[in-house]
């Protein structure tokens, strides 16, 4: 799918250094007014699934891995300024970007609540001139292939729950699906209050969870067919967002050639009408886009030459994507959201999810050439350091 722009003439990467500075979230400068002038630009797409995104003076905020835990999605998003703090699950980012970067899926309860909260937010915000964009993690391709290994117990009871509130939606999917994160509670109460709740050892009702998550989540599934619309990398402005990590290999097979892959194998479909393989360089191996931790390892761990030869790759992924920086999830940092290599790479995995390390909720925040980490709603209001990428 072509595009005017970002697409056919991808933006070379900043030859400016960056610097780390002390800056007050109240002042104000010729920059950001500048930058409020282009946030009246329309946000440009292109690829099916969306694979490079203009949003020329947006505010971009990036969420990491949130394992089905509902209440710390919230927070984050709360934490964000996307998300009211009311209950009512409304847009609170006007014009902003949200990107969150995979594993939605597996070690909690409310997967696919959190699914529905961000398919809502994303058509809010559309209203309003902002986006919610979403990548595929590994935990999403896993339960595509069946892979359940790491479904809580409560993950296959939503499952079977969403399934039986289908029935009473017939064909509107889309209402169904976003009307869920309102309904979900409901259904997980009175599936407890139940007579026939015997707990996650009653074998006959584990059976009928897998059976709902195999029906949901199969190629085709309308819960996979939703996973499709979503790619495993995705380029905004000067930044490229993905879950494990990008290599130059996944540059030069293509951006958007992996993202139509993995959306027709999620569809159930094929470019030549037979069954369609697992697309492996995105979604299979240590290097996938999905499963690779190469930039997110404790560089402590690490030898020198080791720093060398990994600042390498990334600078070589970042010059061929045409991108000042990556942002990644998958691998908890134990630390809290961090940069590292000059601050090429973001890793913000915190682990937030009680399923996980239940760990302070903490969100990535993009504006102006800027960069830093949101750790408390708090942040908002007081002295910040932020990574200038002018």
């Amino acid at each position: 799918m072509a595009s005017l722009c970002m697409n056919s003439l991808p933006l070379p990467p900043s030859s400016h250094s960056k610097k780390l500075a002390l800056t007050e979230a109240s002042s104000s400068s010729n920059g950001s007014i500048a930058a409020a002038a282009a946030a009246s630009k329309p946000i440009v797409v292109s690829g099916n699934p969306p694979t490079f995104v203009s949003a020329p003076g947006r505010r971009i905020v990036a969420v990491g891995d949130l394992h089905g835990d509902l209440d710390q999605a919230r927070c984050a998003l709360e934490m964000a300024g996307v998300l009211s703090s009311d209950g009512l699950d409304l847009w609170t980012g006007g014009e902003s970007v949200l990107i969150q970067l995979g594993d939605v899926l597996d070690r909690g309860e409310d997967e696919l609540a959190i699914l529905s909260l961000l398919r809502s937010l994303d058509m809010q915000a559309k209203a309003e001139g902002g986006a919610v964009f979403q990548v595929n993690g590994n935990h999403e391709t896993m339960n595509v292939e069946g892979d359940f290994r790491y479904v809580d117990s409560g993950g296959f009871d939503e499952c079977s729950d969403f399934l039986e509130y289908l029935n009473d939606y017939e064909n509107d999917w889309e209402e169904a699906f976003v009307g869920w994160v309102g309904m979900s509670e409901r259904w997980k109460e009175d599936r407890r209050l139940s007579r026939n709740y015997w707990g996650p050892l009653n074998l006959v009702k584990r059976q009928k969870g897998v059976i709902a998550r195999s029906v949901l989540f199969r190629p085709g599934g309308p819960m996979a067919c939703e996973l499709a619309r979503h790619g495993v990398v995705l380029k905004v402005n000067d930044w490229v967002f993905c879950h494990g990590g990008l290599l130059p290999h996944h540059v030069a097979y293509g951006l958007e050639r992996m993202n139509n892959e993995v959306s027709l194998w999620m569809k159930g479909l094929s470019e030549c009408g037979n069954n369609p393989k697992i697309p492996f360089i995105a979604t299979r191996g240590y290097d996938s886009v999905v499963w690779n931790r190469l930039y997110s390892r404790d560089i402590s761990d690490l030898e020198d030459y080791q720093i060398s030869q990994i600042n390498a790759v990334l600078q070589d992924t970042l010059r061929a994507v045409g991108a000042k920086a990556m942002v990644v999830g998958h691998t908890p940092q134990f630390a809290g959201a961090n940069c590292e290599y000059n601050c090429s790479i973001w890793r913000i995995d915190v682990g937030m999810s009680s399923g996980v390390l239940n760990s302070r909720p903490e969100v990535l925040e993009i504006t102006d050439n800027k960069a830093r980490v949101i750790s408390s709603k708090r942040d908002t209001f007081t002295e910040f350091h932020v990574v200038d990428y002018t």
